[in-house]
């Protein structure tokens, strides 16, 4: 088998109203995605999709002719690109997704077969009132989620905390409560400094106060004498992170250092899937949990959802939901179908060989930029 073509697809997905995401400097009116489909000369399409892959025709040829199934020696060249340009780690997803086809079986079942669901946590991305956010908790509960994250923005930090204890006093011991600082890293053009260690260190003991699961993100992301240390100095509280952590060899430096409890590379964006199946072994033999960020779209999800329940990992994976500014329907506008969890709250790896993604060509076509 030989890969024939890289084919790159944008689409703008139109956001109105507005989604005011608590990262971004401004509210999103469109959500972009970038679908990557690796075409074979025996028929098998595979399917990826994540970062924007902006400037990776001037390195397509380096896989044109290649076996698709040689993943290995394709990470190994997609990890000297990185270091020249950008994150094409879709590229691998589809290759996974051919390797399932071609195998007849689940990716998860290729990396493992450990598990076959996850439970979900909502990860909320607005920042809301107290009282506003411990309604949407509720529902969130009356849906079948068993946990949900919270955003909270250090500059109103009465604000995000009031957020935290109202939520804990809706849900109760129902719920378990994450919250994320959002320190790790900036958005392109936003040059706010992160907060300093003791006022991470003030912050992660009120959150244990209020019995939060995990703190994530409280410092920069290269901090990693300084995770370490805040995870020593707050007891009953978990630190979380290394979404975006670009190279295994920096993946690796984390858990060397034993800066997370609760390692987080997501897989379309940070190392690819082969990279974080390795870490996600390292990390659970450490006694940590391996648990990654999805905030990109219902294929990135897939494709960790597949990496996360073939080790093993949880006890939760994330969910990206804050109704109504993010939905399946406009994360997922592209798919014949929404990724959703059962109503037990477990997102479940699909039945289908490979990724299990179903592409709706008729939403693409829409919504082609």
């Amino acid at each position: 088998m030989r890969i024939t073509a890289i084919r790159r697809q944008r689409l703008q997905v139109p956001l109105d109203p507005p989604f005011p995401a608590a990262w971004d400097p401004v509210p999103r009116t469109t959500f972009a995605v970038t679908l990557v489909r690796v075409e074979t000369d025996e028929g098998v399409v595979g399917v990826g999709s994540g970062d924007t892959m902006d400037g990776f025709e001037a390195f397509e040829h380096i896989f044109i002719g290649q076996d698709p199934l040689a993943i290995a020696r394709h990470v190994r060249a997609l990890e000297t690109i990185d270091f020249h340009a950008g994150r094409y780690w879709p590229l691998e997803a589809a290759l996974w997704d051919i390797a399932g086809q071609v195998a007849g079986l689940p990716v998860a079942r290729l990396f493992g077969g450990a598990l076959a669901a996850i439970a979900a946590y909502a990860s909320c991305g607005v920042l809301m009132p107290a009282a506003e956010r411990a309604e949407a908790a509720l529902g969130m509960r009356d849906e079948g989620f068993r946990a949900l994250k919270i955003r909270v923005d250090p500059r109103q930090l009465d604000d995000g905390l009031a957020a935290v204890r109202a939520t804990r006093d809706a849900v109760g011991e129902t719920m378990a409560i994450m919250v994320d600082l959002n320190q790790g890293w900036r958005m392109a053009g936003d040059t706010t400094p992160p907060i300093e260690w003791e006022r991470a260190r003030s912050i992660a003991a009120q959150l244990a106060e209020l019995d939060v699961l995990w703190l994530e993100e409280p410092l920069d992301g290269s901090d990693l004498a300084g995770l370490a240390a805040l995870r020593g100095a707050v007891p009953g509280i978990r630190i979380a992170g290394g979404e975006m952590t670009r190279t295994k060899r920096e993946l690796i430096a984390a858990v060397d250092a034993d800066a997370f409890d609760v390692h987080q590379p997501d897989v379309v964006l940070a190392g690819g899937m082969s990279t974080a199946r390795d870490i996600a072994e390292l990390v659970l033999a450490q006694g940590r949990w391996f648990t990654p960020h999805t905030w990109t779209n219902g294929i990135g999800l897939l494709a960790n959802l597949h990496v996360a329940a073939g080790v093993g990992g949880g006890p939760f994976i994330e969910f990206p939901y804050d109704p109504p500014g993010w939905t399946p329907e406009r994360r997922d506008a592209f798919l014949a179908e929404p990724i959703r969890p059962d109503r037990d709250g477990m997102l479940r790896v699909p039945s289908a060989p490979g990724l299990g993604i179903v592409l709706d060509e008729a939403a693409i076509a829409k919504y082609a930029a």
